[in-house]
């Protein structure tokens, strides 16, 4: 009887893990994200006035943050009367249930101008982590929205909170889910992503936070934490938090430091808005994950928040003198650019998707290694900032703008 016990056990304990390991993870950016998304037969030519608009909802209140989409649901934060909320919709825009999350980010003096949800949900199997603008972070349940644990970055771990707010999107792993509380001693942290204990903490760099939401990377047989402070793009141990690597970035303007890096082994790519920075840059990766050596530096390419796509090593992204620039991989100068909105870029099925700072939603097709026009509209519902990212999922493009969202169909 015992040993049949043991067996028992033994087998729950496998199916236990194995469905941990076997989860699809829906985040920012899409599954990797890099701004990818695995979409096919997307349109090629949009109709005159735009792709047909399949619903739209106005209840989200102020926010930038951007939605995620998993088989059936669609999971967004939002702000109403100063509260944070968690909003899950069916995938026909009907409200299913929304979670309050603590008080949300509402600004000070120049930063008031920006009030609202900002980080993207990360959804795990059954369960949706995410955070408000002013550290609350939290674990619901997605099928009721239910409150599993919470934490709160300033008062558990002593963070920093910057003059526009935490905009983290959290990744995670099988076990795992890391955060960025910004402290001196609590820099960077690793919880249980199941009940929510501290794993482990790590002073990193003791840097300030920005507004990047970080990656993992496998590199060769080291699992790396790569981010970006107030003054660097690093990379941590994930396994303990050891720091492994620093690479220094200048800045002037709060906010500037928001776009996730996009890792294609063994190189890192990132882009930033900074006037006196490295502007877009390519890093290759020791084989050993505990050094970088600048490969090129483009300093006159500059993207805020916009975010940027590598294929094959050739970095896009948009930039203030509306184009979108083509970078060589051996040397990062402009081999190619095309008119473009300024803003928010994605890419599908040989398409780029651009959702500029200025309302304009353009479509670019990627046929033979060149870029082509295939239609543009104007996003006329919502208010305040253009600055959400785009977001593609079942030949469906989403688009938030303050307190709408929308739905087109671009199949």
């Amino acid at each position: 009887m015992k040993k049949l016990l043991t067996i028992i056990a033994m087998i729950l304990l496998v199916s236990q893990f194995s469905e941990i390991f076997s989860q699809t993870v829906y985040q920012w950016r899409g599954p990797n994200r890099d701004g990818k998304y695995n979409e096919t037969k997307l349109l090629s030519q949009w109709p005159e006035n735009g792709p047909q608009l399949l619903w739209s909802t106005e209840t989200l209140g102020d926010g930038y943050a951007a939605p995620v989409v998993t088989t059936d649901k669609l999971f967004i934060n939002g702000m109403e009367n100063g509260t944070s909320y968690l909003f899950c919709f069916d995938l026909k825009g009907k409200l299913l249930w929304k979670s309050p999350n603590g008080k949300e980010f509402t600004g000070d003096g120049y930063s008031a101008n920006f009030p609202g949800a900002r980080p993207s949900p990360t959804v795990v199997g059954d369960k949706v982590y995410t955070s408000s603008g002013l550290g609350r972070m939290a674990c619901f349940d997605a099928a009721t929205g239910k409150e599993i644990w919470k934490l709160d970055m300033l008062s558990d771990f002593d963070g920093f909170l910057n003059q526009f707010g935490y905009a983290e999107s959290f990744v995670t792993d099988e076990n795992l889910l890391y955060c960025f509380p910004g402290g001196k001693t609590n820099n960077i942290v690793a919880l249980d992503r199941l009940t929510g204990k501290t794993a482990w903490t790590s002073k990193a760099l003791s840097d300030t936070t920005h507004f990047c939401s970080p990656i993992l990377v496998h590199h060769n047989s080291l699992k790396m934490l790569i981010s970006v402070s107030r003054h660097w793009v690093f990379a941590v141990n994930a396994k303990n938090g050891e720091l492994l690597w620093k690479y220094p970035i200048a800045f002037k303007y709060d906010g500037d430091h928001a776009n996730t890096p996009v890792y294609e082994a063994p190189y890192l790519y990132w882009v930033t808005g900074d006037e006196n920075s490295c502007g877009a840059v390519k890093l290759e990766i020791t084989p050993d994950g505990k050094s970088v050596r600048e490969v090129w530096t483009n300093p006159p390419v500059r993207n805020s928040m916009g975010g940027l796509i590598v294929l094959n090593g050739k970095l896009y992204t948009t930039t203030e003198n509306k184009n979108l620039n083509v970078l060589d991989p051996a040397n990062g100068t402009v081999s190619e650019k095309i008119k473009s909105p300024y803003g928010q870029i994605i890419f599908a099925d040989n398409k780029f998707i651009v959702y500029g700072n200025n309302g304009d939603v353009s479509l670019f097709n990627l046929t033979g290694g060149k870029l082509t026009p295939g239609g543009s509209f104007k996003i006329t519902l919502g208010n305040k900032e253009h600055f959400a990212h785009p977001v593609i999922a079942n030949g469906v493009l989403y688009i938030r703008h303050g307190e709408v969202l929308m739905a087109f169909k671009v199949k």
